[in-house]
């Protein structure tokens, strides 16, 4: 049973036990309403107190049960604070460690609650682009005040017990237990205390709820909340909520929440961020690497190369407490990459995000060394050296003679074959990709490329060390580019040839970032260096004679305008500023262009830059997916979230399309077909795509 019954004394005690976080799913809810009516039925039982079994109290509602019949079913979770509510004998909540979303306002349904200090208390629902759903909006401004509470509901961050018992006036809790260790004990005895009292227990709902200043603050909050979160419905939504707590009787606020929640629930940003919270849930397990694989203890790591990839990948493991050996082959190299580790964490120090005692600790972790030797010992070894397979032939050889038996050795290439990296040592099992993403001390996103012949306890080593160092981890199999970057290279191809084809850079970039991303592709082109797109272009006309390209970023590279680092690329840059101006020169090399490949230009819509851009990137997921680079779609949305900027509200490509309508898409691409300055081929929706659309289904079932 999911909700365990025991009478200790005179108060029985309801314990929910539902891991990992007592999610308050069916069987738990209906474990508490027995409960409820087995104390009542007990003349023994004076008093009540409700727990949690492990390392929660709750954390609200079961995600095992998100969309399915059984999160509709009776006793809903409004249905059990209302059995709180009725209950005849004293219910005390002793809340600890984690109190959130339905767990919280599970608590604020009993006549008293104890807190544990150390608590985090919260309701979250609005980053899942909700509102709390029952009675949170309606109940904690009554025990809070008004802006405390609109406060927590709006921003959804966990806020400690102790904070909230000190603040003046709060009836959240009724008393914070001397330890967590001493809150159980405490809780059986204030139950049995408020038992012996008697006289009229005490309701949340009937605490008065106003604010002096109400429209006035309201319309207040309502316009800072609109600046800060202009895509995503669901925070003016939750003023609103609070608004009619203070202004309606408590049983129509409630009803009008209710109203409110089941709205949001419809809503394309909602459903794009609840697939996103299961995606990376999902991201995480790999269909064939169960939880018996152990993983391989990683207590030392050491990292090669220590450039603006090698540093940022060091300070992933510094942050994290795990000494790192960085390796360089020369001294000014070096001493240049520590100095920019140093910057990094004093400017972090500067801004009050680091404590200096930190910065020491993190320092002291780091040894740099010009000796394969003194890396032998590492537990994992990180390769972040010059793109170019004789370089990384020439380093993992080395690390084959150097690293002990059992050591993980990694490559952070970006688009290279790993199986290749691989063969070039007596280990293959033990060889990698961890593609981090620059900065890596900054972007989220880790691709974890598995050889044909890693091993599994590899794998889950590397999963847990990514967890370890607050990474996004996404598997992909071996392909030129892997997920993110083989699908990126569609993208870019698009924009090319819509270039040809009448847009101007700006128009294309503005264009794709009003849709929400992050930066447009010619932009990004300047920021990460053109030249680099123009290495593999080169690769490929030689791997891929029929692959066709827009010649244009080629022209632009041979005039040197490789992008900020030059001053110059498709945007003008003045010196020390990033701002992209637009460039006569470049405007003048696309017209002539144009001309030479006898293309008249024409007027192009935003909306076809977008459909073609975002398109293409769904298209080529689709392949990805059916090839079993990736092994579902979600995982292609994580990547695209995490580390390409792809707006958050729409939940990633594949997310994108399945809202869209994936006949709809597929219809848009055969239309993309017919365009002669296009690629025909390309736009063949691929067969995945084709299937699921004729089938009406999604990606993300």
């Amino acid at each position: 049973m999911t909700a365990e019954y025991k009478v200790q004394g005179d108060v029985a005690v309801i314990t929910l036990n539902n891991p990992p976080v007592n999610g308050l799913g069916l069987e738990t809810r209906l474990g508490i309403t027995n409960g409820l009516e087995q104390a009542h039925a007990d003349p023994a039982v004076k008093a009540i107190v409700i727990t949690g079994a492990g390392k929660a109290f709750s954390g609200g509602a079961d995600i095992r049960e998100f969309n399915s019949p059984k999160a509709l079913q009776e006793p809903t979770l409004g249905s059990v604070i209302q059995a709180l509510e009725n209950a005849t004998k004293p219910v005390v909540a002793a809340v600890h460690s984690v109190v959130m979303g339905g767990g919280l306002e599970l608590a604020l349904g009993a006549h008293y609650r104890l807190a544990a200090p150390g608590c985090k208390v919260a309701l979250p629902e609005v980053k899942l682009g909700l509102l709390p759903g029952a009675g949170g909006t309606v109940r904690l401004p009554r025990v809070l005040g008004v802006e405390t509470a609109l406060n927590m509901i709006v921003k959804g961050d966990p806020v400690d017990s102790e904070v909230l018992a000190g603040l003046p006036g709060q009836k959240l809790f009724d008393k914070l237990a001397a330890s967590p260790d001493s809150l159980f004990q405490e809780a059986v005895a204030f139950a049995s205390e408020v038992a012996a009292k008697g006289g009229e227990l005490p309701l949340v709902r009937k605490l008065p709820c106003k604010h002096p200043n109400g429209d006035a603050y309201f319309q207040f909050a309502r316009n800072m909340v609109k600046g800060m979160a202009k895509n995503f419905p669901a925070p003016v939504k939750c003023v609103d909520a609070v608004e009619n707590a203070t202004k309606y009787q408590f049983d129509d606020a409630l009803a009008k929440e209710r109203e409110i929640f089941i709205n949001l629930m419809q809503t394309p940003e909602s459903k794009a961020l609840r697939h996103i919270f299961a995606a990376e849930r999902a991201a995480s397990k790999i269909p064939d690497v169960g939880s018996d694989i152990q993983p391989r203890d990683v207590k030392k790591v050491a990292v090669i190369g220590a450039g603006t990839m090698g540093g940022g990948i060091s300070m992933n493991f510094l942050n994290a407490g795990i000494p790192v050996t960085i390796l360089e082959t020369k001294q000014e190299a070096l001493d240049r990459g520590l100095a920019t580790i140093r910057k990094n964490y004093e400017s972090q120090v500067k801004r009050g995000k680091l404590k200096q005692d930190k910065y020491e600790q993190r320092m002291a972790l780091l040894t740099p060394t010009l000796k394969y030797e003194d890396i032998a010992d590492a537990d994992l070894v990180i390769e972040a050296v010059f793109e170019e397979m004789g370089v990384k032939e020439q380093v993992f050889t080395k690390l084959d003679e150097v690293m002990k038996p059992g050591a993980i050795l990694a490559s952070n290439t970006s688009t290279l074959d790993v199986d290749q990296i691989a063969a070039f040592t007596q280990r293959p099992q033990d060889v990698v990709g961890m593609h981090f993403f620059s900065p890596a001390n900054v972007m989220k996103l880790l691709e974890v490329v598995r050889g044909a012949k890693t091993a599994k306890d590899v794998l889950a080593t590397v999963m847990a060390i990514a967890k370890k160092i607050r990474k996004t981890a996404v598997v992909s199999g071996v392909c030129d580019g892997f997920i993110g970057n083989r699908m990126i290279e569609q993208y870019s191809r698009q924009a090319g040839f819509l270039l040809e084809e009448g847009a101007t850079p700006q128009q294309v970039d503005k264009a794709i970032e009003k849709f929400g991303f992050a930066m447009g592709p010619f932009r990004m082109g300047d920021l990460a260096g053109n030249d680099i797109g123009w290495a593999i272009r080169k690769r490929r006309y030689v791997e891929k004679p029929d692959m066709k390209y827009s010649k244009t970023a080629d022209l632009l590279c041979e005039m040197g305008r490789y992008g900020q680092k030059t001053g110059a690329g498709w945007y003008d840059y003045q010196p020390g500023k990033r701002d992209a101006i637009p460039s006569k020169l470049v405007e003048e090399m696309v017209e002539k262009h144009r001309k030479d490949m006898g293309i008249t230009p024409r007027k192009i819509s935003d909306q076809e830059i977008v459909e073609r851009l975002v398109y293409s990137l769904v298209n080529e997921g689709a392949r990805i997916v059916e090839d079993g680079i990736a092994s579902k779609a979600s995982d292609i949305d994580m990547v695209y979230l995490t580390g390409y900027g792809f707006p958050i509200w729409r939940g990633g490509p594949m997310k994108y399309a399945d809202q869209v309508g994936l006949f709809n898409v597929a219809e848009s691409m055969k239309r993309f077909a017919r365009n002669p300055n296009d690629d025909a081929k390309f736009w063949q929706p691929a067969p995945l795509l084709q299937k699921l659309a004729a089938e009406g289904q999604t990606f993300n079932g």
